[in-house]
């Protein structure tokens, strides 16, 4: 997390959640409430152990009527027909967290117990601050920030809010005054992003890449693009990156990160297809496969499409999920969708995010590989790298002879 100020101050230069707990030992007496603080952690989940399955189905429950009782005060005015609607998809995206779903379920996911107990806080300085609706939203931020332990379990020692300790990562070594300050920055990053509801998705996500990068970015966002996407996120933490000579620049996935600790987030969020889609489109009219064949470890250009593929990705966090293999024969690819049931022939609709696998020859042999951007009226529309040595968009009918065949990810 950032500080509110403009994308001029400080930021961070790493990524992640857990890994971003307290980086720098305070001294002292700094050192001992710390200590004591972590025993007292490691006692409170020695205890909760033996009853953390039941207690997690039971907060899914709890979360589920939280959410929508939220829900029938924003829109009862829109009429009970909407009120029901979003009710029934709350709930059974709810239902799906508790009885399966599977890994690449978009399904809400239940924040830690350590969270959890932070909710009489959190809910104290969300009122404070001028957003006690957004409770549930500040203990996404926090799973997603430090899963609730640490002494700044709001990750907001760099916030310009902070003005009781130095403005450095892990600075901050008192939680309760953690949560105050985030929730403040949290605050001004909505109302900058002209949040309106709990379920405004869009201006919400804006806000919260605003929270990581610096409620700069959402200006720039709102100039550049009228809003947040995935894309410019990216693009964002890539200009930043540059013009501080860092190697990386906040957390790209941040928004994807967050939402998955949202109960209405989860429910009213476009699946993960689009997302690849939105990186891919950004990289159109990109020449000579760079950074794509270096990212993925060869020292000198090679038959990057493959390459440009994967590289999309690994920037939604596809491929450490597990969702799409890394693989830089094309023939690689096919084997695993094959293996994992997710293959489908020339013949297939394709869905946006599917990647479509090419035999030039018609030997039956794969040797090129895109990305589906979407298909309509019976043409299939690409985004594709090294494409006459770039990426670009391209189109085929559904069955053309030059398809092999649709890797279909489990977004």
């Amino acid at each position: 997390m950032k500080s509110a100020g403009n994308t001029t101050g400080k930021a961070i230069s790493y990524t992640g959640s857990s890994a971003r707990t307290a980086t720098h030992a305070a001294t002292g007496t700094a050192n001992a409430a710390k200590a004591a603080y972590k025993r007292r952690q490691q006692a409170k989940m020695a205890a909760e152990a033996s009853r953390k399955t039941i207690r997690g189905t039971v907060e899914a429950v709890k979360v589920a009527v939280k959410s929508t009782k939220a829900l029938v005060t924003l829109l009862i005015a829109g009429g009970w027909v909407s009120v029901i609607i979003i009710l029934i998809v709350v709930v059974f995206g709810c239902a799906i967290s508790m009885f399966g779903g599977g890994s690449n379920s978009k399904s809400y996911t239940p924040v830690s117990v350590e969270v959890r107990d932070y909710r009489p806080v959190i809910q104290q300085y969300a009122k404070e601050h001028g957003i006690p609706e957004y409770v549930d939203l500040i203990m996404a931020v926090m799973m997603q920030e430090s899963g609730g332990q640490g002494l700044d379990p709001m990750q907001a020692s760099e916030c310009s809010y902070n003005t009781r300790y130095l403005h450095h990562a892990g600075s901050i070594v008192d939680p309760e005054y953690s949560i105050n300050v985030g929730i403040q920055n949290l605050a001004a990053c909505l109302k900058a992003a002209n949040v309106q509801s709990p379920i405004d998705m869009d201006n919400i996500k804006l806000a919260l890449q605003g929270y990581n990068y610096g409620n700069g970015y959402i200006a720039w966002a709102q100039e550049h693009y009228k809003g947040y996407s995935t894309a410019n996120a990216l693009e964002f933490s890539d200009l930043m990156a540059k013009k501080k000579g860092w190697s990386s620049y906040g957390d790209s996935n941040y928004v994807l990160n967050v939402l998955r600790y949202y109960p209405i987030g989860r429910a009213f969020t476009a699946g993960g297809n689009q997302v690849i889609v939105e990186i891919a489109s950004a990289q159109v009219g990109n020449k000579g496969g760079q950074p794509y064949w270096s990212w993925y470890g060869f020292k000198s250009r090679i038959a990057w499409c493959a390459c440009y593929v994967l590289w999309c990705a690994d920037q939604c966090g596809y491929i450490d999920a597990g969702i799409i293999p890394k693989f830089s024969l094309c023939s690689d690819g096919v084997a695993w969708f094959k293996k994992n049931g997710q293959w489908q022939d020339r013949n297939y609709v394709p869905q946006a995010g599917d990647l479509i696998f090419f035999d030039w020859e018609g030997d039956g042999r794969c040797n090129h590989v895109g990305i589906v951007e979407k298909c309509e009226d019976g043409v299939v529309y690409t985004i594709e790298g090294n494409s006459g040595n770039a990426c670009k968009r391209q189109h085929y009918a559904v069955g053309s002879r030059k398809i092999f065949g649709y890797g279909c990810p489990m977004y």
